[in-house]
């Protein structure tokens, strides 16, 4: 009879285990709403916290396989500010240009994809310098759960030391344009704050804003920005939130929003959408001409 009513409780214990595990909620990307009230910080490092929950891998699928032939760059080194060194992917002007536009890569790394995208930078605008900046010190992710180990360690005084190294191989006397996607429509952006006075024009793919206005009040540059209405990664509310404090800190902001999800101009991306990737590649590209 006790031994019964061992395994009556034993019994009784693990449905018990089991039934909070299956009702356990999922994990959940921070509400705008923590962003300004509850996590008062700065925006890269809450990013950072954001990709390191499975809610923000969830949103990232496994890209398709991709290979670029006939690449028109060459793999460059230069010294960060810290004085180790640092790495990216340049296409030089035809011509001696002091026109430079920095390519920041998703959170997947220097792949062949943002390569692919740095050789048709190249071919679309003139007399540019292009050069995709490596975050990641030469490591590129192929599945969500090894981007976020790379984000997780993409530490931001690291990331600051090596798009300042970029800012000095490029020159005192260099026009700085900027253009990136996810983690690096975010980066975009904060690379345009670090740039200062050279900062020439920033496009940002669906990258987190910043929020500090204080940062804002110091672009030197109007931006346009790429975003998707099924996102949440930044959410809708978000975008309007940079909206409104862009108009407040004074500086041009243009924003064009598609009934696409997050990624959806990334063509390795599953969730991929053709027609709003077109439209918004004819508006970056005119934007940048514009500002050249």
């Amino acid at each position: 009879m006790k031994k019964l009513l061992i395994l009556t409780l034993a019994a009784f214990s693990t449905a018990f285990i089991f039934s909070y595990r299956y009702k356990a909620p999922a994990p959940q990307i921070l509400s705008p709403e923590c962003y300004i009230s509850c996590y008062n910080a700065d925006v890269r490092d809450q990013f950072r916290q954001e990709a390191s929950t499975m809610a923000f891998a969830n949103l990232h699928t496994t890209p398709l396989p991709y290979h670029l032939e006939g690449a028109l760059g060459k793999p460059v080194s230069f010294k960060a500010a810290d004085g180790t060194e640092a790495m990216g992917y340049e296409i030089r002007s035809k011509k001696k240009s002091n026109k430079w536009i920095y390519v920041i890569q998703e959170w997947w790394g220097l792949n062949d994809y943002i390569k692919r995208e740095s050789d048709n930078l190249s071919k679309e605008l003139d007399d540019v310098n292009v050069l995709a900046i490596d975050l990641y010190d030469g490591k590129v992710a192929a599945t969500p759960d090894s981007a976020m180990k790379l984000v997780q360690a993409a530490k931001t005084e690291r990331l600051e030391n090596i798009i300042k190294g970029a800012l000095a191989y490029s020159g005192s006397k260099a026009k700085i344009y900027t253009i990136g996607w996810c983690f690096g429509g975010m980066w975009s952006l904060q690379t345009t704050l670090l740039a200062g006075k050279q900062a020439s024009g920033c496009v940002m793919y669906y990258g987190r804003p910043e929020t500090n206005l204080d940062k804002l009040k110091g672009l030197n540059c109007d931006v346009i920005g790429f975003f998707g209405n099924k996102d949440r990664s930044p959410s809708p509310e978000m975008v309007t939130k940079f909206e409104q404090d862009m108009l407040s800190s004074g500086k041009k902001l243009s924003t064009f929003k598609y009934e696409a999800g997050h990624g959806f101009a990334n063509p390795s991306n599953p969730g991929f959408n053709k027609e709003a990737t077109a439209d918004a590649h004819e508006k970056a590209i005119a934007f940048l001409k514009a500002h050249m």
